[in-house]
């Protein structure tokens, strides 16, 4: 028998979404084309991306609804049901958390511009059994846009004096024109990444680590691809510059997974 519950207890908290059996797990709904589509319960979504995402949980789910990344519809009691679309669409979040390590805000930008659920991992083309990394960013030239200091904090929410901080410490350095302080888009990225961590009280001086460890990683990658990215050959100077895409991206990930590793000891 199905379980059962009001849409509030008492104390006026959402009821809680644990296992239901089988029959209440999935409802069938018309899809516009006369067919039935299987709309799951949160804790059937969990399950169905758990091999992916080892990490999913319902909590994690409220919190990108929360975040207005998510929109299920709701039943009478209260419980959420997650469509197939709405299946793929998380499906797409997790991946651009975990492998393009985007923030929640840039997610939001992506999904709105259009970026397909079903839609392939930006990536490397050539060898197909290759693996391919690629990052939100790209080495190549920004696109030529030059954002204001009042533009950079009304879109990242950081404080002026954070800004000055940063330039301080020599993370960003802008551009200044006719006397105003322009950012392209990189660098106003930087600024609304460390707005977050700013957030949990790290500040200007505290990045200077993230500034030595980018420093060493550019000069790395410099070493090694440097004689193919001085080429006078165009075609040779291009597979260089995508293969340094690559290679960034590999060196994101692998830092990201040892950092990982070593919080994850903390956690324990």
């Amino acid at each position: 028998m199905a379980a059962h519950a009001t849409p509030r207890d008492a104390a006026g908290q959402e009821p809680l979404e644990l296992e239901l059996e089988p029959d209440a797990q999935q409802e069938e709904e018309p899809d516009g084309l006369g067919k039935r589509r299987k709309s799951l319960t949160i804790g059937a979504v969990c399950k169905a991306l758990a091999q992916e995402f080892p990490d999913i949980s319902i909590s994690k789910i409220r919190y990108l609804e929360d975040q207005k990344l998510l929109t299920p519809r709701r039943t009478p009691g209260g419980y959420r049901l997650y469509t197939p679309g709405d299946v793929a669409r998380l499906r797409t979040i997790l991946r651009m958390q975990r492998d393009e390590f985007l923030p929640l805000r840039v997610i939001r930008q992506e999904l709105a511009a259009g970026r397909s659920p079903a839609a392939p991992m930006p990536g490397r083309t050539g060898r197909e059994s290759a693996r391919s990394w690629r990052s939100s960013m790209s080495v190549r030239a920004p696109t030529g846009a030059l954002y204001s200091l009042e533009d950079v904090l009304e879109e990242t929410k950081a404080q002026a004096k954070l800004v000055r901080e940063l330039e301080e410490y020599g993370v960003v350095k802008g551009e200044l024109r006719g006397g105003v302080r322009y950012f392209d888009e990189t660098e106003r990225e930087i600024i609304a990444a460390v707005a977050e961590l700013a957030r949990y009280g790290v500040g200007g001086r505290n990045l200077r680590v993230f500034r030595s460890s980018a420093d060493r990683e550019a000069n790395l990658l410099q070493q090694i691809l440097a004689p193919a990215l001085r080429s006078r050959n165009p075609e040779r100077r291009k597979e260089a510059v995508d293969a340094l895409e690559n290679l960034a991206a590999v060196a994101t990930h692998l830092k990201h997974l040892l950092l990982i590793r070593d919080l994850r000891k903390i956690v324990r």
